[in-house]
């Protein structure tokens, strides 16, 4: 199978959970130094944070941080805030199990055809 059509169980998912938690942590840090330093050198010219070969190696380690969750069939739905969607079959039925930043456990659902806005909690 394809890991672009890779589908997960509600186990499977769930046992990912502690690397996605680490992966996603090491994302929102990236995230937020980027945001930072890039502000800083368009505003200030200038930032504590680095220069440009500062906000490249941190592109190239965020781009790194994006492909483990590719690479493991996982769908990235938003950066700020960090969500992702394991693709499932619940019940027949095409649904997405959801993730989002902070959360501590996987609990979540949608169809896949609704998206985040009908997200149900997993029973």
């Amino acid at each position: 199978m394809d890991i672009a059509e890779r589908e997960f169980t509600v186990a499977e998912a769930r046992a990912l959970i502690p690397q996605v938690r680490e992966h996603a942590a090491e994302i929102v840090r990236l995230r937020a130094d980027l945001a930072e330093l890039t502000l800083d050198l368009r505003v200030r010219g200038a930032s504590e944070r680095g220069g440009i070969p500062e906000v490249k190696a941190s592109e190239a380690r965020l781009d790194e941080e994006i492909a483990w969750f590719t690479g493991q069939g996982i769908e990235i739905k938003g950066l700020a805030p960090f969500l992702i969607d394991f693709p499932a079959v619940l019940e027949g039925r095409s649904v997405r199990l959801c993730w989002l930043e902070g959360d501590e456990e996987l609990a979540w659902y949608h169809r896949t055809d609704l998206g985040f806005a009908g997200r149900r909690p997993l029973e």
